[in-house]
């Protein structure tokens, strides 16, 4: 599982995250909510080794990896698709797939067939430029590029943000075929309740760089955490 311990994380004098603690186990999607600019990407980021943190103790598997720079945690099965997607708009689908390979052992550097049985609408624009994609479709590449790396831990940021609504049941499709597969750890970064309440099994919710409400879903009052995510 994941575990991350008492972790602090700031950008120059600013403090981003203060003593964040979360378990995230294998084969269960633990989500992170929050209003905007609670501290939820940045403990992303500090997951997945983009930003440092001040203190604490990151662990993923029984290792500590707080020092670990985010490649090393990359080729330990740690995948991140990032808010606002962040694919290649230059280079084709299969090109921006294949930017995955990167982490793996030469033997293993092929698309696997289930990307696409998962997104049937890559398969059919491989060619294409990344940027001449839709919002909906460079979503499902972004999730797709990083299955391509065979994680065991799925770092997701707002995969719902600007998308149409039929893609959103898609990428909900995925997450809970994934999570039921039951070898990876999902953690998601949702601002909707009603999206994580379908998929996620424990829920941390965040506020001013601060976890003020966790536990399993099914135990906590759901009153209270829509109050806690209004505006």
């Amino acid at each position: 599982m994941l575990e991350v311990r008492g972790i602090d994380l700031a950008y120059g004098a600013a403090r981003a995250l203060r003593n964040v603690s979360l378990i995230a186990p294998i084969g269960a999607v633990t989500c992170i909510l929050g209003r905007n600019g609670t501290g939820k990407t940045s403990l992303l980021r500090a997951v997945t080794g983009t930003h440092p943190v001040a203190r604490g103790n990151i662990l993923w598997q029984g290792e500590d990896i707080t020092r670990l720079p985010s490649w090393e945690r990359a080729r330990r099965g740690i995948a991140s698709v990032p808010q606002g997607r962040d694919i290649f708009p230059l280079l084709s689908v299969r090109e921006n797939l294949e930017t995955g390979f990167a982490v793996l052992p030469r033997r293993q550097r092929r698309i696997p067939d289930e990307v696409f049985e998962l997104f049937p609408v890559l398969k059919t624009m491989l060619n294409r430029r990344g940027g001449d994609l839709s919002g909906g479709q460079q979503q499902q590449l972004a999730i797709a590029r990083a299955l391509v790396m065979r994680p065991r831990l799925l770092a997701l940021d707002e995969p719902t943000e600007g998308i149409q609504p039929s893609i959103i049941k898609d990428i909900a499709r995925v997450i809970a075929f994934l999570r039921d597969r039951g070898d990876m750890a999902i953690l998601l970064v949702e601002q909707y309740f009603d999206f994580a309440r379908d998929l996620a099994q424990s829920v941390a919710v965040m506020d001013r760089g601060e976890v003020v409400l966790s536990g399993p879903l099914a135990s906590l009052d759901e009153g209270e955490v829509r109050r806690r995510l209004m505006v």
